[in-house]
Order: C-alpha cells, then sequence, then structure tokens
C-alpha cells in the first residue's frame, strides 16, 4: 500500500508538474535545429555588432523543415544560450522552447508561406530607415540592385508585429529579395542565413551611398536605368565559385 501510495503521489505531482512547463517544450531541438539555432544567435549578434539593430530591435528566423527557429521577443542577444532555442510551425504555434517569439512573427511566416526563403533579416538599420521615409523605392544608385532582385520598394507603414505590415510587405517583395519598411526598417530574405545577412549589409549600403550623394548641395547622383540592373542582375547569377 505505501509503495503504491508513493506511486500515485508520483503521477500526481508529474501532472501538476506539466501544467507549469510550457507547451512548446513538447519536444527537443533535433540536431539540424541545434546547429541552426546556434548560426542564428551568431547572426542576430552580428546585427548589433554591426549596427544594424540597437538592443533588442530586429530579429532573426531561419527554417528548418516545417519549423521556424525565431529570436525570442525582448530578450539581449548576447545572453541567449542553447537551451533557448525558440521554434514555431508555419502557424505561428510554438513548438520548442518556452521564449515568447518575436512580435514580428507574423513578417516572418509571411515570407516563408508565399516565397523559397530558408532564412529572413529584420532590421532597423539607420541609413535603410531613412531612405523609407523620403521616397517610394531607393533609386538604382549602384549596379547591386540587381543582386536584390530590382529596384527596393518601400512597404507602406503599418504598426510592427501585425498582419497589415506582413501584408504590405508581401507586396513590396514581389518579383524582391529585400524591401524598406516605411519609417522602420529592412527586411531581406535567402536560401541561406548567410545570404539574407548579406542582402541586408547591402541594402544598408547602397543605402548609405544614394543618402551621401544626394547630399551633395546642386547636384544629383547618376542612376542607372531598369536594363542596366536587369543586365547585372543577370550577370550576378553566375558570380562566384561553383562547384
Amino acid at each position: 500500500m505505501a509503495e503504491q501510495s508513493r506511486e500515485q503521489r508520483g503521477e500526481r505531482d508529474a501532472r501538476e508538474g506539466a501544467q507549469d512547463v510550457p507547451e512548446g517544450w513538447g519536444r527537443s531541438a533535433g540536431a539540424e535545429e541545434a546547429r541552426a539555432w546556434e548560426a542564428l544567435v551568431g547572426a542576430a549578434r552580428r546585427t548589433v555588432s554591426d549596427g544594424l539593430v540597437v538592443g533588442t530591435s530586429g530579429n532573426v528566423s531561419v527554417r528548418v523543415g516545417d519549423t521556424v527557429l525565431v529570436t525570442p521577443s525582448g530578450v539581449p542577444y548576447d545572453r541567449l544560450t542553447p537551451e533557448d532555442v525558440t521554434g514555431v510551425d508555419l502557424d505561428g504555434r510554438q513548438v520548442l522552447g518556452a521564449l515568447t517569439p518575436t512580435s514580428e512573427l507574423p513578417m516572418h511566416l509571411a515570407v516563408y508561406r508565399t516565397t523559397d526563403a530558408r532564412a529572413v533579416v529584420h532590421t532597423h538599420a539607420v541609413h535603410a530607415t531613412a531612405v523609407s521615409t523620403l521616397v517610394p523605392e531607393l533609386p538604382a544608385i549602384h549596379y547591386m540592385t540587381g543582386a536584390l532582385g530590382g529596384p527596393v520598394r518601400v512597404a507602406p507603414y503599418a504598426t510592427y508585429g501585425t498582419d497589415e505590415l506582413a501584408e504590405n510587405i508581401l507586396h513590396a517583395l514581389a518579383d524582391r529579395t529585400a524591401c524598406l519598411l516605411q519609417n522602420h526598417g529592412t527586411i531581406t530574405y535567402g536560401t541561406t542565413l548567410d545570404q539574407a545577412y548579406d542582402r541586408t549589409a547591402q541594402l544598408e549600403w547602397m543605402c548609405r551611398l544614394w543618402l551621401t550623394a544626394s547630399s551633395v548641395p546642386g547636384m544629383s547622383p547618376a542612376l542607372l536605368s531598369r536594363e542596366q540592373v536587369a543586365e547585372a542582375g543577370e550577370k550576378l547569377r553566375g558570380y562566384g565559385q561553383r562547384g
């Protein structure tokens, strides 16, 4: 009887304990997810060190199968550990971790549902955000515009974290891999995290270039035609090492 009583207490304690464990702890991260999380944290920290975000602004995500790993809301990136892995499915249901996902989750999921993205980077980069307040589209100041699919559009302003913002972003990303968010920042995607991050850095550089050239009194920067941008984009598809 004593042994049975102990077993009953153990089962009761287990049930009560389970109520305290967030639903997201239903399974452990797999090996590929653990590696992807490590790379994601590294990229998130880099957005801070490269001056693309301040504090915990901006966010990064990586898709592994049908799971989207994403930076959690309001947690400094230098405090994230392997145990903090945070993941959702494509419907936004949390499947990994106990930390609340970024408030910008709707925009990330919208990109994954409609493109071939495997990684998404969102920043509040200074020069890019400044450009987003001035023009509806970043002027074609450099041939690397072609690497992003063409002239980078500005998604109209909407409150952060809303479906409206996600919808505006999808329109701005049509046939593009990057766009500006009016009075907000940038979003880029790629088939790898490195590619998504490089596109973010390239976009910020082009915005800085255009602002610098435009600031010369009495002068207007020469811009590339759409044909020139398209030609550069086609050539850039074969750039780099093969194999």
